[in-house]
C-alpha cells in the first residue's frame, strides 16, 4: 500500500493494534488517538522509517516501549501519553535526533530517566510527569538548548536538581513539583530570561531563594510551597514585576514581606505556615488584582484595618494564626466575590461590621479565637451561600439573631466560649443541612427547642453543654437519627431523658451531667454503655449503669404519677375555684386591717381585689396554668428551698416563664408562714425597681398560699460563686456590676420608698441573677417598714453570718442592718466565698495585714489597670459598710451614690501594693 497518512483518531475502535500496521513503511503520520485501543505496541512500528508523527496518546495500551520506535529517525512528534504502558524508557529513543515533541505523561512508566534524552538537541516540548521514575534528574537535560517546556513532576525522582538546567535559556516552564528532590535552588536559574512557570513545590528543598531569581522578570507563576527552605525572601523578588501567582506555604522563612504587590498585577499570594514577622507590606493595601490569599500561621503583626484594602475580585482570604490586632473594617464587606474569610486566631477587637453580611458568596466565615464583642449582626441571615461559622472563642454577647434560620446551606457553626445569652432561636431548626452544632459555653438560657430535631442531617455532634438551658428535654430531638456525639452537661435541664432517645442507634458519645434529670435512662447500648462521669450531678437518674442507683421497676411511672397529678388537680381545682372569692375576701380584709394597724394605707387598695392577680392576665386561667405547668407543684419542678416553703419554675402555655414560691401550712395555718407571706406582698406592690425582683401576682388559699415573681434564668448568686464554671464567667466587670445593683436597690428602699424599707435578710441567696447577670434582691418575706416616730423593735431575723452584730443585742431594726449585710454580700462578691473568717481578723486588734490582691478570687486573673481601680473601690465601700459601729457605716445612698461615680484613679503597681487594713481604714 501506498498510504503515507492514516488517521483513525476519536473512533471507538478497540481490541490491539494490529502488527500488520508495521508493513505500511510509507507512512509518514499515524493517528490512533483517542479510542479505546488495549495490547501493547508492536515492535514492528520500527519498520515505519519515513514516519514523522505517532500519536497513540489517550487509550488503554499496557506493555513497554519497543526500543525498535529508536529506528524511527524522522520522528518529529511522539505521543504516547494517557495510556497504561510500563517499563523503562529505552535508550534507543535518544537515537530521534529531529524529535520536536516527546510526550510520555501519565503512564506507569519507571526506572531512571535515560541520559541519552540529552541528545534530543531539537527537542522543544517534554513531558514525563505522572509516571513512577527513580534516581536523578539527568544533567545531560540541560543540553536541550531548544527546549521551552520540561514537566517531571510528580515521580520519584531523587537527588539534587542539576545546576545545567541553568543553560536552557528558550525555556518557558520548569515543572519539578510532587517528587523527592533535594539540595537547594541553583544560583543558575537566574539564567532562564525566559521563564514564565516555576514550580518547585513539595519536594525536600533546603537553603534560602537565591536571589539570582530576581532576574526572572517574565516569571507570572512561581510555586515554592511546601518544601524546606528558609532565610528570608530576596528583596530581588520586587523586580518579578510580571508575577501574578506566587506560592511560599509550608517553609521555613522568615524576616519581613517585601513589597511584592508593587508595579504589579498580583492575583494569588499564599505564604501561611512560614515564620514571617514584621507588618504586611503597604503595597497590599492598593493590590486590587488580588483574587487568592494565604498568610496563616505566621507572626505577623498589623493593624488589620489598615493593612488591607477593598478587592472587588477577591476570593478567598485567610490571615488566621498571626498577631493581627485592631478592628475590622466596614470595607469586607464591599469584597463582594469572597468565598472564604478566615481571620481568626489574632488579637481583633470590636465588633463585628454588619457589612460582613453583603457577602452574599461567602461560603466559610472563620472569626474564632479574637478578641470580638457586642452582638452578632442579623445580617449574618443574609449569607445564604454559608457552610462554615466559626466565631467560637470570642466575647460575643447578646442573642443568637433569629435570622440565621435563613442559612439554608449551613453545615458547621461554632458559636462556643462566648458571652452569648437569651434562648436559643427556634429558628435554627430551618438550616436543614447542618451536620455539626456547637454552642457551648455561653450563658444560653431557656428550653432547647424542640426545632432542634428538624436537624436530620446532624451527625457529627450537638454540643449545648455549660450553659443555662433548662425545662425538659423535647422527644423531638429523636429525630436526630444521625447524630453521633451528643453533649448537654452542666446545663439546668429537668425531667427526664426520653425514653425515645434508644431510637438514636447512631450515638457513640454522650453527656447529660451537671443538670436536673431524673427517671429512667433510656434502653439503648449507647446509654448502658456509656461511663458513669456522663450522668453525675442530676437529682435522680436511674438505670443499670456503674454509679447509678438501678430503677425501682415496681414504682409508678412518670407517666402514671404525671397522670395521677392531673387527676388531684381535676378534684381540687372545682374547689379551689368555689371557695376562691370567700379566701379573697379574707386574704385582702386580714392584709388590709394590718395595713392600717401599721400606717401602711393603699397599698394593697391598687390591687385589683381578686387574691390572684396577675397584671394583664386573667387571675383564675393563670392559677390553673401554673397548677398545670407544676404538675400540681412536683418536685422535679422546684428549684429552691427556702425557711417559708419552695421556689417552683412554671413553663404557661403562652410562652412566659415564672418563679412561684409556695407556702404550704398545717392544718390550723401556721402565723409565722403567714405574716411572711403578707410581708411579700406588702413589700413588692409598694415598690419598683429594677434591681428588686418582680412580682406578678399571688394566690391566698388557706392549704396552699404563693407568690408569682419574675424568673431570674442565672439563679442565686450563691449557687454561681459556688460553681467553679460559672464563678469563672462573672468577671470583675460583671461583679462590680452586681455590687452596684444590689446598692442601688437598697438604696431605693431607704430612700425612695413613702416609708423605708428595711429587708432583714440579705444573702448571697437572696441575690438572683437573670440571663444578662443583672443582679435583683428578692426575697421579702422578713422585711419590714420603717415607721416613723416608732422604736422599730422586732425579734431576730436573717441569715446567720450576714446579721448585723447589734441586732443581738439591741434587737432594733434600722437601714444600717441591710448595710451590713451589704457589706457582707459584697465581699464575698469579690472573695468568692463566705468573708467571715477576714470579718473577724478586721475586728481583731492583731489584724493581719493582708494584701488586696490575695484575697480576691483566685478563680480570676488580676483585673487591668481600669477594672481594678472598680474592685478596689468596691471592696473599700464593702469594707466601710461592715464597720462594727452602726453610725460610722455609709448610708445605701451614699454607697450607690459613690460606686457609680467611682473612685480615685492609681497606678496598677500600687493596687498589688493595697492591703486590707489599708481599705478598713479608708475614709468613704
Amino acid at each position: 500500500m501506498n498510504l503515507d497518512n492514516l488517521d483513525l483518531s476519536n473512533n471507538t475502535l478497540t481490541g490491539s493494534i494490529p502488527s500488520t500496521l508495521g508493513n505500511l513503511t510509507k507512512l509518514t503520520v499515524l493517528f490512533l488517538f483517542q479510542n479505546q485501543i488495549s495490547g501493547s505496541i508492536p515492535p514492528q512500528f520500527g519498520n515505519l522509517m519515513n514516519l514523522n508523527n505517532l500519536d497513540l496518546s489517550d487509550n488503554i495500551l499496557t506493555g513497554s516501549i519497543p526500543s525498535t520506535l529508536g529506528n524511527l529517525t524522522r520522528l518529529t512528534v511522539l505521543y504516547l501519553f494517557q495510556n497504561h504502558i510500563s517499563g523503562s524508557v529505552p535508550t534507543e529513543l535518544g537515537n530521534l535526533m529531529n524529535l520536536n515533541k516527546l510526550t510520555l505523561h501519565n503512564n506507569s512508566l519507571s526506572g531512571s530517566i535515560p541520559p541519552a534524552l540529552g541528545n534530543l538537541s531539537m527537542l522543544t516540548i517534554l513531558y514525563l510527569f505522572k509516571n513512577q521514575f527513580s534516581g536523578t534528574i539527568p544533567a545531560e537535560l540541560g543540553n536541550l538548548k531548544n527546549l521551552v517546556e520540561l514537566t517531571l513532576y510528580q515521580n520519584n525522582l531523587t537527588g539534587w536538581i542539576p545546576p545545567a538546567l541553568g543553560n536552557l535559556r528558550n525555556l518557558t516552564i520548569l515543572y519539578l513539583y510532587s517528587n523527592q528532590i533535594s539540595g537547594s535552588i541553583p544560583p543558575q536559574f537566574g539564567n532562564l530570561m525566559n521563564l514564565e512557570n516555576l514550580d518547585l513545590s513539595n519536594n525536600t528543598l533546603t537553603g534560602s531563594i537565591p536571589s539570582t531569581l530576581g532576574n526572572l522578570t517574565k516569571l507570572t507563576f512561581l510555586s515554592l510551597f511546601d518544601c524546606q527552605l528558609s532565610g528570608s525572601l530576596p528583596q530581588e523578588m520586587t523586580n518579578m514585576t510580571n508575577l501574578s501567582k506566587l506560592y511560599l506555604g509550608g517553609n521555613n522563612f522568615s524576616g519581613y514581606l517585601p513589597q511584592l504587590c508593587q508595579g504589579r498585577s498580583l492575583q494569588v499570594f499564599t505564604a501561611f505556615d512560614n515564620h514571617f514577622t514584621g507588618e504586611i507590606p503597604k503595597s497590599f493595601r492598593n493590590c486590587t488584582s488580588l483574587t487568592r490569599v494565604r498568610l496563616n500561621g505566621n507572626r505577623l503583626a498589623a493593624n488589620i484595618s489598615e493593612a488591607f484594602g477593598v478587592y472587588p475580585h477577591l476570593t478567598f482570604m485567610d490571615v488566621s494564626d498571626n498577631m493581627l490586632f485592631g478592628e475590622l473594617s466596614p470595607n469586607w464587606g464591599r469584597c463582594q466575590n469572597l468565598t472564604m474569610l478566615q481571620l481568626s486566631g489574632n488579637m481583633i477587637t470590636g465588633r463585628i461590621p454588619q457589612e460582613i453580611g453583603q457577602l452574599t458568596q461567602l461560603g466559610v466565615l472563620g472569626l474564632f479565637s479574637n478578641h470580638l464583642v457586642g452582638e452578632i449582626p442579623k445580617e449574618f441571615g443574609r449569607l445564604t451561600s454559608l457552610f462554615n461559622l466559626t466565631l467560637n472563642d470570642n466575647q460575643l454577647s447578646g442573642q443568637l439573631p433569629q435570622e440565621i434560620g435563613n442559612l439554608s446551606n449551613l453545615e458547621v457553626p461554632d458559636l462556643s466560649m462566648n458571652h452569648l445569652s437569651g434562648p436559643i432561636p427556634p429558628q435554627l431548626g430551618d438550616c436543614s443541612k447542618l451536620q455539626y452544632l456547637k454552642l457551648s459555653q455561653n450563658i444560653l438560657n431557656g428550653s432547647i427547642p424542640f426545632q432542634i430535631g428538624n436537624l436530620v442531617y446532624l451527625q457529627g455532634l450537638l454540643d449545648l453543654s455549660h450553659n443555662s438551658l433548662n425545662r425538659e428535654i423535647s422527644p423531638q430531638l429523636t429525630k436526630l437519627v444521625r447524630l453521633e456525639k451528643l453533649n448537654l452537661s452542666h446545663n439546668m435541664l429537668s425531667g427526664s431523658i426520653p425514653p425515645s432517645f434508644q431510637e438514636m442507634v447512631s450515638l457513640q458519645s454522650i453527656d447529660f451531667s451537671y443538670n436536673a434529670l431524673e427517671g429512667p435512662l433510656p434502653k439503648s447500648k449507647s446509654f448502658q454503655k456509656a461511663p458513669a462521669e456522663a450522668f453525675i450531678n442530676n437529682k435522680g437518674l436511674c438505670g443499670e449503669v456503674q454509679g447509678l442507683r438501678p430503677c425501682n421497676t415496681s414504682s409508678i411511672s412518670h407517666g402514671d404519677v404525671k397522670q395521677g397529678h392531673r387527676v388531684v388537680v381535676l378534684i381540687i381545682l372545682p374547689l379551689l375555684v368555689a371557695l376562691f372569692l370567700l379566701f379573697a375576701i379574707f386574704g385582702i380584709s386580714s392584709i388590709y386591717y394590718q395595713r392600717r394597724k401599721n400606717i401602711e394605707k393603699g397599698v394593697l387598695e391598687r390591687s385589683t381585689g381578686n387574691p390572684f392577680s396577675i397584671w394583664n392576665y386573667n387571675g383564675n386561667a393563670v392559677f390553673e396554668d401554673i397548677v398545670e405547668a407544676t404538675e400540681g407543684f412536683d418536685d422535679k419542678y422546684c428549684i429552691g428551698t427556702g425557711g417559708y416553703g419552695k421556689v417552683y419554675r412554671a413553663n404557661l402555655p403562652m410562652g412566659q416563664v415564672l418563679a412561684v414560691k409556695k407556702l404550704c401550712q398545717l392544718e390550723g395555718g401556721d402565723q409565722s408562714n403567714q405574716r411572711s407571706f403578707r410581708n411579700e406582698i406588702r413589700a413588692l406592690t409598694e415598690i419598683r425597681h429594677r434591681n428588686i425582683v418582680k412580682l406578678y401576682g399571688f394566690c391566698s388559699h388557706v392549704r396552699c398560699s404563693f407568690l408569682v415573681y419574675e424568673y431570674m434564668e442565672k439563679g442565686s448568686l450563691a449557687s454561681i460563686l459556688s460553681n467553679d464554671e460559672r464563678a469563672a464567667q462573672l468577671d470583675w466587670t460583671l461583679r462590680v456590676k452586681v455590687i452596684k445593683g444590689v446598692a442601688h436597690a437598697l438604696s431605693y428602699m431607704h430612700h425612695d420608698c413613702t416609708l423605708p424599707i428595711v429587708h432583714r435578710d440579705l444573702s448571697s441567696n437572696n441575690v438572683l441573677l437573670n440571663s444578662e447577670l443583672e443582679a435583683s434582691v428578692s426575697d421579702f418575706g422578713t422585711a419590714r417598714l420603717l415607721i416613723p416616730d416608732s422604736s422599730n423593735w422586732t425579734t431576730l431575723a436573717g441569715t446567720y453570718g450576714y446579721i448585723a452584730p447589734e441586732l443581738a443585742y439591741t434587737m432594733r431594726v434600722t437601714e444600717k442592718c441591710d448595710v451590713y449585710s451589704f457589706g457582707v454580700v459584697a465581699l464575698e462578691v469579690m472573695m468568692g466565698r463566705h468573708p467571715g473568717e477576714l470579718i473577724s481578723s478586721l475586728s481583731s486588734p492583731n489584724r493581719d495585714d493582708t494584701l488586696l490582691k490575695d484575697m480576691l478570687d483566685q478563680r480570676l486573673s488580676d483585673p487591668t489597670t481600669e477594672v481594678a481601680q472598680k474592685v478596689v473601690f468596691a471592696v473599700s465601700m464593702a469594707m466601710a459598710c461592715i464597720r462594727p459601729d452602726p453610725n460610722s457605716r455609709p448610708t445605701m445612698h451614699h454607697v450607690a451614690q459613690e460606686l457609680s461615680v467611682g473612685g480615685p484613679s492609681f497606678s496598677l503597681e500600687s493596687f498589688h501594693a493595697l492591703t486590707l487594713c489599708q481599705l478598713f481604714d479608708l475614709k468613704v
